[in-house]
């Protein structure tokens, strides 16, 4: 499912605080504020080869020179920061990919930027306890957007966090903590996921992967802003009935559940977000049929539904998905006939129906996937002979047809090919 992640990561950076946003050019600096940076910059260092989850040796993300900061330029025109052009108030900050290492809450001069609208400090080596923070964060009362992600913060998320926090429209506090102590990671308490639901009521994007949410009642999705347009919470320990509402926000492009393997529920039978572009539900504990209502999902582009428990036949109406480039269904206990429309989506990547129960031939000729690089059938059973086009398609890579019950003989792959890896083993062919 690399299209599937790629997909993921275009439409959150989609909306990071980035570092194109040019800096202040007119002197404006606060001299207050100017301060309160400077002396941020002093409590925390700058260590690029420090490691933490990967490290940043190879990370390919330009990083802000926070140490070029200094009284003799206007810290309006600093790397990484933006004001107001009328007020001279620092309104945004992305530190994001700078190699930053230290407790964001060493000192309080950050949190004298009252009027910060935008805080990107992603992808550092950051940390400390939300918890025991949580009055730091309150002086941050108009923040729109703040994306702590990929961090070593941890602590408990209380209610009280969030009753301040009204006018966000963005937050995206993923995969924190160290994964080398246990103890270490961000929590959600019983109440505050359910206060995070009802107080942010101008919400679009919400980004809690791997944040540990095993306390939060299911019921508090029924309380999501209906503004809500990306929610990704992959693997966040999420147990139990999934609300169906939760698929049919009206402005929801992005639904990540991966990971959640105690997550339950049904996919909708009508009334989806029409404008949905990207479901990842793999690997979590969904029943049931696929919906024909599928068909109407005519914006996605990537569906990842495997490792679920689902049974019955794929519906006939994938062939409407014109816009659909990652398409799995692996181990989804699925059975009956090969669907043959699939096959004409013109502008599928990744095709994985391996490990169900699918049977008959395939189809005789195919002419839509140009742009087809891997299709994983195995562990089916499929049978009938394997036709000469899938050894033609101008971008296939992979092709894994192994455990099925193909028979007959295959031509032989026509060089140049750009097909890298073949499996057929556990069939009943030649050649």
């Amino acid at each position: 499912m690399g299209s599937l992640c790629l997909v993921l990561v275009v439409l959150q950076l989609s909306w990071s605080m980035s570092s194109s946003v040019p800096p202040s050019s007119s002197h404006l600096c606060l001299p207050h504020q100017r301060d309160a940076l400077l002396h941020f910059k002093t409590t925390i260092s700058v260590d690029c080869d420090f490691y933490r989850d990967g490290g940043y040796r190879d990370d390919p993300y330009p990083r802000i020179d926070i140490e070029s900061w200094n009284k003799s330029i206007d810290c309006c025109s600093w790397e990484g920061v933006k004001c107001n052009n009328v007020t001279g108030d620092v309104i945004g900050m992305d530190l994001s990919h700078s190699c930053l290492v230290g407790s964001l809450f060493a000192s309080n001069s950050l949190f004298q930027l009252h009027n910060l609208q935008w805080l990107d400090l992603s992808s550092n080596n950051l940390r400390g306890s939300l918890l025991e923070n949580t009055s730091s964060l309150f002086h941050f009362h108009g923040l729109r957007r703040l994306n702590l992600a990929d961090n070593g913060f941890d602590g408990i998320i209380s209610s009280k966090l969030f009753s301040q926090f009204v006018s966000l429209t963005h937050l995206n506090i993923s995969y924190n903590g160290f994964f080398d102590d246990t103890e270490s990671y961000l929590r959600f308490d019983g109440q505050g996921f359910d206060m995070l639901a009802r107080n942010l009521t101008k919400l679009r994007n919400l980004v809690l992967d791997t944040v540990d949410m095993s306390d939060v009642a299911l019921t508090s999705f029924l309380n999501l802003s209906s503004s809500l347009e990306h929610l990704s919470l992959s693997w966040c320990q999420l147990h139990g009935e999934f609300p169906t509402q939760a698929f049919q926000l009206p402005n929801l492009k992005v639904l990540d559940l991966s990971g959640n393997e105690n997550l339950a529920g049904y996919l909708p039978n009508k009334n989806w977000s029409s404008g949905l572009e990207l479901l990842d539900i793999s690997e979590c504990g969904f029943r049931g049929s696929i919906p024909a209502s599928f068909g109407n999902l005519t914006q996605i582009i990537s569906v990842g539904l495997e490792g679920n428990s689902l049974e019955g036949q794929i519906p006939d109406v994938f062939g409407n998905l014109r816009k659909l480039t990652s398409l799995s269904f692996s181990s989804c206990n699925l059975s009956g006939p090969l669907p043959i429309t699939i096959f004409n989506l013109s502008k599928i990547t990744q095709l994985d129906l391996s490990y169900n129960h699918l049977e008959g031939p395939f189809p005789n000729h195919v002419s839509e996937l140009q742009f087809l690089e891997e299709l994983w059938l195995s562990y089916n059973s499929i049978s009938g002979g394997v036709p000469s086009w899938q050894f033609t398609l101008p971008s296939l890579l992979q092709l894994d047809l192994s455990y099925n019950k193909l028979m007959g003989p295959i031509d032989r792959i026509q060089k140049p090919s750009p097909i890298q890896e073949v499996y057929l083993s556990y069939n009943n062919i030649s050649g």
